[in-house]
């Protein structure tokens, strides 16, 4: 079970939030992107980056000198699937149908060398799934250029909509066309890199890569 802070607490909307972590791990792991929310010279920055997943532990990457990843302290990172807009027959009652999760905490750099792999390998594979096996790893001095943060799911809540829309009664008779409009994310065919040998195949994890969620 997720475990409730004054910060995750859903004070409108309350049918919406799930609290089963297993519902927390389906969010992220059916992302590609987050966002990170910083705090960077009193100023907040939102950075749209990639992320991994590896128990209850989300990993980020970047560069050293990336100022949202050196800023420190509290950070907040969310992930938003959507899967539909809501079309109400009023304006006031529009929406979306999604899957979100929002982490908050104070994310660790990751030193020791072992667990900097195991989180770039957990960054690679949530993009394409068997990449990372099938690629260079990273050098040494590619190693000291990127800088790898650990955030706990320990801070954690997860919302989800579905559904039709929620008009008011007095508005169901109007000749208004409403319902949902469903989003799917899909992959459209492979474009091999024209600096590559022509006669290399595409391989079957990138073949097979199907819609996400």
């Amino acid at each position: 079970m997720l475990s409730t802070t004054e910060r995750t607490r859903l004070r409108r909307g309350k049918h919406k939030a799930r609290t089963d972590r297993a519902d927390l791990y389906a969010v992220l792991d059916a992302g590609t992107v987050c966002h990170l929310g910083v705090v960077v010279d009193g100023a907040p920055m939102v950075v749209p980056t990639a992320y991994g997943r590896i128990g209850d532990t989300l990993y980020l990457h970047g560069s050293t000198g990336a100022r949202s990843l050196r800023a420190g302290g509290e950070v907040c990172v969310t992930v938003t699937l959507l899967d539909g807009l809501v079309l109400a027959r009023s304006a006031f009652h529009h929406s979306v149908n999604h899957r979100s999760a929002m982490v908050y905490g104070v994310p660790r750099v990751v030193t020791d060398e072992r667990e900097r792999l195991d989180g770039l390998r957990a960054l690679t594979e949530q993009l394409v799934p068997g990449r990372w096996d099938a690629v260079r790893p990273p050098t040494p001095k590619e190693m000291a250029a990127t800088r790898v943060l650990a955030l706990s799911l320990e801070e954690a809540s997860v919302k989800v909509r579905t559904g039709p829309p929620g008009d008011d009664e007095g508005d169901l008779a109007l000749p208004v066309w409403a319902g949902v409009l469903p989003v799917r994310e899909v992959f459209g065919a492979p474009e091999p890199d024209p600096a590559q040998d022509p006669g290399l195949a595409v391989p079957d994890h990138v073949a097979l890569r199907g819609p996400r969620g």
